[in-house]
């Protein structure tokens, strides 16, 4: 008989190199890895989209009217004082700034949500009423003794952070007297935007109390915030809204938050604020901006913030899933292709761009939940075309469904979202530990040789 020709070398070491189970764990930790970089662009993805809604947002607020801040009234009287320089006497001018002694505010918020294709925009009405009173106005002009007081010139400046949200004319109560409004700011060191009361003092005030009230009917996006100038301060908001953030300086005293909406109690007094009652010049700009407080009205959900937070688990749903074919390969001496396995790693991400594509036009929960049956449903289709197994098949679905039950769980969760995250992950080393703990690897690779012979 004729002797058959020996393998050529190459076809050898090729056989070999395909065999080995080193090989094999090295190409699919590879191939994981190289699955990294569709989803960096996936993630690219949902935050271009993300930077859309939000310049959707901004340009409907612009259209509407942009997030406002209202405080006020500050007082203000110029004052004047000779200077010597050079032998020379020269008038040098500057304004006294009193804010109210005590300063009352009531808002009613009506929100709304506009649409811009399939975005949604939070905007909102507001009608708010503020009053008080300047007191004790003499214990701060004591101060102002060195200089010449102009009292017939003083006048009063309301911030409104965008001007264009005024949707009533505005008439302040003054004293028992009615005034009317100058559409901008007299002192645009400490109010960049508002509106100004003239002539209202014509001599020194000869009472201890000047008390004003004006209504504000006001429109406004996401957010409203007010300043609380008052030596005491009280503020009531209320809303129909249900998902309000309570935000700045300072939070209610009081809150009730239900279904049908929100309301809050303020009370912050002079020692809780770092700026007095009373100084001369464009002080202070800073540190009464820092005082602001209000409410911001948070949309229900952040689909894109949870699109993002699931793709961060991306890697936990393609190792498990690439472990378990890597397992029955092992047991069941059955070989899957690298290229099987960049199909599957593929569809799992098909998975995050169904996911960010469907939830922006149905709510998360339902767009998490269809694609992940179409994602398991492909691939449990797929492996048991390849595996041929209706068990393995079964396995392999089993544990994607609850991968992605796990990462569900976690994206509801959010504050012990790390917790549960260590909890899941140790369980799962542990598993494949326990699973692979009786496989001699040193002898698995010649087993598979020489069964293939």
């Amino acid at each position: 008989m004729e002797k058959q020709p020996e393998r050529n070398l190459l076809e050898q070491a090729a056989q070999s190199i395909r065999k080995s189970v080193t090989v094999k764990i090295a190409s699919i930790f590879i191939l994981m890895l190289l699955l990294m970089i569709p989803m960096s662009f996936i993630k690219s993805l949902i935050s271009e989209r993300e930077m859309h809604r939000e310049a959707v947002i901004s340009e409907v607020s612009d259209k509407w009217a942009n997030q406002q801040r209202v405080y006020g009234p500050i007082l203000s009287v110029p004052i004047t004082k000779i200077h010597v320089l050079n032998g020379k006497e020269t008038e040098v001018s500057y304004l006294a700034h009193f804010l109210p002694g005590s300063l009352e505010i009531t808002s009613s918020i009506q929100p709304q949500s506009l649409y811009r294709g399939i975005y949604e925009v939070v905007v909102y009405d507001s009608q708010t009423n503020f009053s008080g009173s300047f007191i004790d106005l003499e214990n701060y002009t004591e101060q102002l003794d060195q200089y010449d007081v102009h009292w017939d010139k003083a006048f009063l400046t309301i911030n409104v952070s965008d001007l264009r949200g005024i949707k009533e004319s505005i008439l302040v109560d003054w004293n028992g007297k009615e005034k009317t409004v100058e559409p901008g700011s007299s002192i645009p060191g400490l109010v960049q935007s508002g509106i100004t009361v003239l002539d209202i003092l014509d001599r020194a005030p000869d009472s201890d109390s000047l008390s004003f009230s004006f209504d504000l009917s006001l429109q406004g996006s996401q957010t409203l915030e007010f300043i609380p100038l008052g030596k005491e301060t009280n503020a009531h908001l209320s809303s129909n809204w249900a998902d309000p953030s309570f935000s700045g300086s300072f939070l209610p005293d009081t809150r009730t938050v239900s279904e049908e909406g929100f309301e809050a109690s303020y009370k912050v007094l002079e020692l809780n604020k770092n700026y007095p009652q009373f100084w001369i010049g464009d002080r202070n700009k800073e540190s009464i901006a820092n005082s602001a407080f209000g409410v911001y009205l948070l949309l229900p959900m952040n689909d894109y913030q949870k699109s993002m937070r699931s793709a961060k688990y991306a890697l936990l749903a393609i190792s498990l899933t690439f472990l378990t074919f890597f397992l029955v390969e092992i047991f069941n001496r059955k070989e899957v292709h690298p290229f099987q396995y960049v199909l599957i790693g593929l569809a799992l991400c098909l998975f995050y761009t169904l996911l960010i594509s469907i939830s922006e036009h149905f709510n998360f929960n339902a767009a998490y939940i269809v694609s992940s049956i179409a994602v398991i449903t492909m691939i449990g289709l797929y492996t048991k075309a390849i595996m041929t197994s209706l068990f393995h098949t079964v396995v392999l679905v089993l544990i994607l469904t609850l991968t992605y039950a796990f990462v569900y769980i976690t994206l509801q969760v959010q504050d012990y979202a790390l917790l549960i995250g260590s909890i899941g992950l140790t369980s799962i080393l542990a598993l494949t530990m326990f699973i692979t703990r009786k496989i001699q690897w040193y002898e698995l690779g010649s087993a598979l040789k020489t069964q293939n012979q």
